[in-house]
């Protein structure tokens, strides 16, 4: 695992993958490694209440119910359309259901204006195909097509970017759970249809914010349970899905440094601000182009650490973290920087009077990088 640059969920929580299969004797559904009970304790992670001779870690972070919907929705036949703004942690979500459920969560089609029906179903290897002709082992399978033959979680991402005509092809697999290949002649063994096994279904996200791009049909929305997957608001969870995914970076760079507890603070609550700024705006030119998301948030506080690593002080400061801040989340010139330039004055100023700490070291940060940009 160590030479892969992002091991798979799969892969890198495979020891514990292993020890939750060896332990769980509940029933399992299809083909499915575990059970639904420990899909969702591996992806929530252990209580005391469990009774388990070790801790299992939480891998991801919202509402309880909106994981016990996903794994329900898989056990049934219908697919799973995971959707909300971005950062929001579909993604992740799907793949850790996919390792969970077939330890292979690699098996995805990442949905583009490209993206064509031969990516979904199937296409040829011209060579053979010019030396033998069309056949099974000249024929080369979409990762969906993989998933339907070995009873696997196949995932879609990106699905409303995708063009009507993939999303129809779509719907036939979702309903009749086969792909022909017409290019093939008719034989005993139906060497020209391709048949789910139990087992088989698709995980797809969708961007809340990609309305109108592509929209679903009504009978492909009928093919999938919806889970929406609000923004995070909650300080107490956000707070935890940051450290997480921080102390994640940490390890993976071999980067020996602390994140003092009063500089993610700080962190989260001036995404809080931007947030109810944008809230309150008028119109879309008062709001930040950046979804201020989870993720974006993570992103920022990983710029910050990587810049102190490597050219600071090897540690993470007020006026570090307010550059990255700036720059990160700086997409549009001049507008997201009047904005943010805004909140400086308006909100970070006040505030650094009123409660001094690491705030007004953040103001003078935020005001070097913005007039490093303007």
């Amino acid at each position: 695992m160590s030479d892969l640059l992002r091991a798979p969920a799969e892969i890198k929580y495979a020891e514990e993958l292993d020890w939750l299969e060896s332990i769980d004797d509940s029933p399992k559904p299809f083909s499915w490694r575990l059970s639904p009970k420990m899909v969702r304790l591996f992806i929530l992670g252990s209580e005391r209440s469990d009774g388990l001779d070790r801790e299992v870690s939480q891998k991801w972070f919202g509402d309880r119910s909106f994981v016990e919907r996903s794994i329900v929705t898989l056990a049934s036949d219908r697919g799973l359309l995971l959707i909300g703004d971005p950062g929001t942690g579909k993604s992740w979500l799907a793949e850790l259901l996919s390792a969970a459920i077939s330890r292979n969560s690699t098996l995805v089609v990442q949905g583009t204006a490209g993206t064509t029906e031969d990516h979904i179903k199937y296409s040829w290897n011209v060579s053979m195909v010019i030396a033998k002709g069309q056949s099974r082992e000249s024929m080369i399978p979409s990762p969906i097509m993989t998933a339907m033959e070995a009873g696997s979680i196949g995932r879609f991402e990106e699905l409303t970017r995708s063009t009507s005509d993939v999303q129809d092809a779509l719907i036939s697999i979702l309903s009749e759970k086969y792909i022909s290949v017409p290019e093939l002649e008719s034989g005993a063994g139906d060497d020209n249809i391709v048949f789910a096994k139990p087992g088989f279904s698709i995980i797809a996200t969708a961007n809340s914010r990609d309305r109108g791009v592509n929209d679903l049909s009504s009978a492909l929305k009928r093919r999938f349970n919806f889970v929406r997957i609000p923004v995070v608001t909650n300080r107490k969870s956000e707070t935890e899905i940051v450290r997480f995914r921080t102390e994640e970076l940490l390890r993976r760079h071999a980067i020996d440094l602390d994140v003092p507890p009063n500089l993610l603070d700080v962190l989260l609550q001036s995404f809080a601000d931007l947030r109810a700024s944008a809230a309150a705006a008028g119109s879309d030119d008062e709001k930040l182009e950046s979804a201020l998301s989870t993720a974006e948030q993570i992103g920022v506080l990983e710029d910050a650490v990587l810049h102190s690593n490597f050219f600071g002080e090897r540690a993470l400061t007020a006026r570090t973290l307010a550059s990255s801040l700036v720059g990160s989340l700086t997409r549009r010139e001049p507008e997201d920087l009047a904005i943010l330039n805004k909140y400086l004055h308006g909100v970070v100023e006040p505030r650094s009077r009123e409660e001094g700490g690491s705030w007004p070291e953040f103001l003078e940060g935020g005001r070097d990088a913005i007039a490093t940009l303007s």
